[in-house]
């Protein structure tokens, strides 16, 4: 499913699947009446003449105008073009893709913070945004203040959060615990009760004294919005796509297994649909891609390519990524490239012109959660790689050793028992 917004960033498919609606609801002569879609499936009815004639900077201003958003939204926000077969697109206001994080901080306007505040609780509710336990308790306790209020331990319990868990928490997180065969691969063990730690962080919320009500909502914005940015997938735009699971078993059958693919300014990153955690996170510098169209395949690949190391040995690592959006990722990952080292030029220059007794402008990057096991760390692990080193002008690829012995039935009452084969000393092979 191929779609593309009026920015030129790709559509994430789940969204497209919440839109099966036209936003071009009547005609007339000379005008149109135009739905323009929240992330909040509210809508924006603007009436517009000569649309076949009006430009996307022309409907963005218009769309700002109805939103009484100050001139800063235009870089902020972007119109994207979804549907689920391109038949009746409808039109959504969302965050531009290329918008840079770090200018996020800097903004003030309480209607600008709130819209990128509503796209990103989306994002972390949907599971699209992986995030841990912790973090999630602290999103949805500044979720509960915004739309409760401050605390009341009167009205505010556990009892009460749990009957809207899903408003506050992402839904893989509230619907685990319903299902029968959890129940049993569990034994019975008590259900994490999110809910307590929900309500602990809704009441540690800082509230400043004296601090009028619309302040204070900004100020939440800001947190929430300033936390999200600790994902490095924040802000990305989200593709389909799957991967080779690792063979197991005795045949080596392995499958493919959904993922998310998020491209952004800062890098690609592969997410399991069904586990919402990372499998494999590259910023730009660790990563060389290519996509091939089909041949033998059924679709088109995209291919990712960056090191690795394999039982002690350092080699490149190949992954595909079967999607039929391969094509536009390969591309908005170019375009990207392209927009930093624009970005990098821009900055080399403006230091050169600075005193000689200044420092160089130097990329702070924002700190990653180090937390073992995190949902954000990849997980090289679960892939299916091709694996392969350089030996000099050729190619070798590594040929995986042998763990156990081929056969597994022994003779119990010999004087001996067998051994296993052990794999010879040379592990590669001509590719």
């Amino acid at each position: 499913m191929e779609m593309e917004g009026a920015d030129g960033a790709a559509v994430p498919p789940s969204l497209a699947d919440r839109s099966h609606r036209s936003s071009i609801s009547s005609m007339c002569a000379r005008s149109l009446d135009v739905l323009v879609y929240l992330i909040d499936d509210t809508a924006v009815q603007l009436s517009v003449d000569n649309l076949m004639s009006v430009t996307v900077h022309e409907l963005h201003r218009i769309v700002r105008e109805a939103l009484q958003l100050p001139e800063c939204a235009m870089e902020v926000f972007a119109l994207w073009l979804i549907s689920p077969l391109l038949d009746e697109p409808s039109l959504q206001f969302r965050r531009n893709v290329f918008f840079p994080k770090r200018r996020e901080l800097q903004i003030e306007n309480e209607a600008v913070l709130r819209l990128l505040y509503e796209e990103a609780k989306f994002n972390i509710l949907e599971g699209r945004y992986p995030c841990d336990v912790e973090d999630c308790e602290q999103l949805g306790a500044l979720v509960c203040r915004l739309q409760l209020g401050p605390y009341d331990q009167d009205q505010h319990t556990a009892c009460a959060l749990k009957e809207k868990l899903e408003a506050f928490l992402p839904a893989h997180l509230c619907r685990r615990g319903h299902s029968l065969l959890t129940a049993l691969w569990k034994r019975g063990a008590k259900q994490p009760a999110y809910e307590q730690g929900l309500l602990q962080a809704y009441q540690a919320v800082r509230e400043e004294a004296a601090c009028e009500e619309p302040e204070a909502l900004r100020q939440h914005y800001q947190a929430y919005l300033q936390r999200c940015h600790q994902l490095p997938y924040y802000g990305c735009a989200f593709f389909y796509g799957e991967i080779d699971k690792p063979a197991q078993g005795f045949l080596h059958r392995g499958g493919r297994k959904a993922v998310s693919v998020a491209i952004s300014l800062e890098g690609v990153y592969i997410m399991d649909s069904k586990e919402k955690h990372v499998l494999l996170g590259l910023r730009f510098q660790e990563l060389s891609w290519d996509h091939t169209y089909p041949d033998e395949e059924e679709e088109h690949i995209l291919w990712l390519e960056f090191d690795g190391e394999n039982e002690g040995t350092l080699v490149n690592k190949l992954l595909k990524v079967y999607s039929k959006q391969a094509e536009l990722m390969s591309g908005l990952i170019e375009y990207c490239l392209e927009l930093n080292t624009a970005a990098e030029a821009s900055a080399l220059e403006n230091s050169t012109l600075q005193s000689p007794t200044l420092p160089p402008l130097a990329s702070k990057q924002r700190p990653k959660l180090r937390r073992q096991n995190s949902v954000v760390c990849s997980r090289i692990q679960h892939l299916a790689t091709i694996d392969y080193i350089e030996d000099g002008k050729e190619i070798k690829r590594v040929k995986p050793k042998r763990t156990a012995s081929f056969f597994t039935r022994q003779f119990s009452h010999g004087p001996t028992s067998y051994s296993a084969v052990q794999a010879p000393a040379e592990s590669l092979e001509q590719g």
